[in-house]
């Protein structure tokens, strides 16, 4: 069978060729890329919001605008190496995303004082619909589903 150009190699019966077993992430299609394109979205929006915070307002509330700006790296690292990188670098970056909203979320009921404006974290993300409390988990879910999926069966 003769491959056209843009075409995958075809495998053994005819189809797409396997992809090595461990490493890549399949985020073509699907929930996959739905859920880069969130993660993208997140890493955007919570970079341009943490960017103009310390830029103008980083005397007001320097911890919350530094934590705004960490979840956009972790934001940014979870979009990449979701859609590219591979496994390893997914799960770290979902499990420190986790972690992250995890805590500054229980800081910020704790001692609201601590944290006089919001980050995209705070209240484990009430000011974003809670979805930077839910997004780490189905990336997580996400990634052990294609680690299943990739296993020999």
């Amino acid at each position: 069978m003769a491959e056209r150009p843009g075409q995958e190699p075809a495998g053994a019966l005819g189809g797409p060729a396997a992809e090595p077993a461990g490493g890549t992430v399949d985020t073509s299609r699907g929930p996959g890329r739905v859920l880069v394109a969130v993660y993208g979205v997140f890493a955007l929006a919570a970079g341009a919001r943490a960017a103009v915070q310390l830029a103008t307002q980083f005397d007001e509330a320097p911890l919350a605008y530094l934590l705004s700006a960490l979840a956009a790296a972790v934001y940014l690292v979870a979009t990449v190496a979701l859609s590219r990188s591979g496994r390893r670098t997914a799960l770290v970056a979902c499990t420190v995303e986790l972690v992250g909203v995890l805590v500054v979320g229980t800081l910020s009921l704790l001692d609201p004082a601590a944290f006089p404006d919001e980050t995209v974290w705070s209240n484990y993300g009430q000011g974003y619909v809670f979805i930077p409390l839910g997004l780490p988990v189905l990336g997580l879910l996400w990634l052990r589903h294609q680690a299943e999926a990739d296993r020999p069966r």
